[in-house]
């Protein structure tokens, strides 16, 4: 049965995996031939040594029969690599299958091995939020807030919390809660999550708290990379707009101290 279709239980560490962020970086002697007889740790191990040189042919071979064995961290990188066409052709249902197995597996309370769950965890909602076509996962926002929440309430993920609090914003999946919202927002923010600090930003902004928002949308702006810069470029323009000169002057004396500090 689908994780999808049955709304996870609660998630108990009940296993523990290695994924490949957590090994060091071994040189890969070409000549060594993989034996699919070997351990799970041993193939894994030849995995990650081929990935990280390059021969992404042979760790897919390796990852996928150190998986076969139970390999968890196996599991949670042949997740990745599907999910990011990286090394093998885009394929969402493919890692959608790894990360549910990673987490039907867990992790044990308290270890670091508790991060990958999550990830894989925040990873399945939003296959579910959106489904997955010519596939059994079809869309489910209240089943994707669902495991959001696990996300971000048992592990403290940031980017759970971080889409936890704008599906409560919008009352996807279930009713809206602004305050809800703004709680997982500023949790997240903490952490130093970029998109979290200027959703904060704007919530205090329209709350008529015109300074400290400015503040918090343009600090967010400066550390913030990729696609986020664009949309939180756009709402701290926005509101930079139709604020008065003092204010703007104040903003960026206070994004600047919040630069610094990282205090959100």
């Amino acid at each position: 049965m689908l994780i999808a279709d049955r709304l996870l239980a609660p998630i108990v560490g009940i296993g523990l995996f290695l994924s490949a962020m957590t090994l060091p970086c071994m040189a890969f002697d070409t000549k060594n031939e993989m034996n699919e007889d070997s351990s799970p740790f041993a193939l894994f191990k030849f995995g990650f040594s081929a990935y990280k040189n390059g021969h992404k042919d042979e760790a897919v071979k390796a990852l996928r029969f150190a998986a076969e064995k139970g390999h968890q961290g196996a599991n949670w990188k042949l997740g990745r690599m599907y999910a990011e066409g990286d090394g093998v052709k885009e394929d969402d249902y493919e890692a959608y299958k790894m990360f549910e197995q990673v987490i039907q597996e867990g992790a044990d309370q308290g270890t670091q091995n508790e991060s990958y769950v999550a990830d894989a965890l925040v990873a399945l909602a939003g296959y579910v939020k959106r489904g997955i076509p010519n596939s059994p996962i079809n869309s489910n926002p209240g089943a994707a807030r669902d495991l959001y929440l696990q996300a971000a309430s048992n592990f403290g993920d940031p980017d759970a919390q971080f889409e936890l609090g704008k599906m409560l914003m919008r009352g996807e999946g279930g009713d809206a809660s602004p305050n809800q919202a703004a709680r997982w927002f500023r949790l997240s923010a903490q952490k130093g999550h970029a998109g979290a600090q200027a959703m904060l930003g704007n919530l205090l902004f329209q709350a008529g708290k015109t300074v400290r928002g400015l503040a918090m949308m343009t600090a967010a702006l400066e550390h913030a990379t990729g696609k986020d810069r664009i949309w939180i470029g756009d709402i701290q323009e926005q509101a930079f707009s139709i604020s008065d000169e003092a204010d703007r002057r104040t903003a960026m004396v206070l994004a600047e101290d919040i630069v610094k500090t990282g205090d959100f």
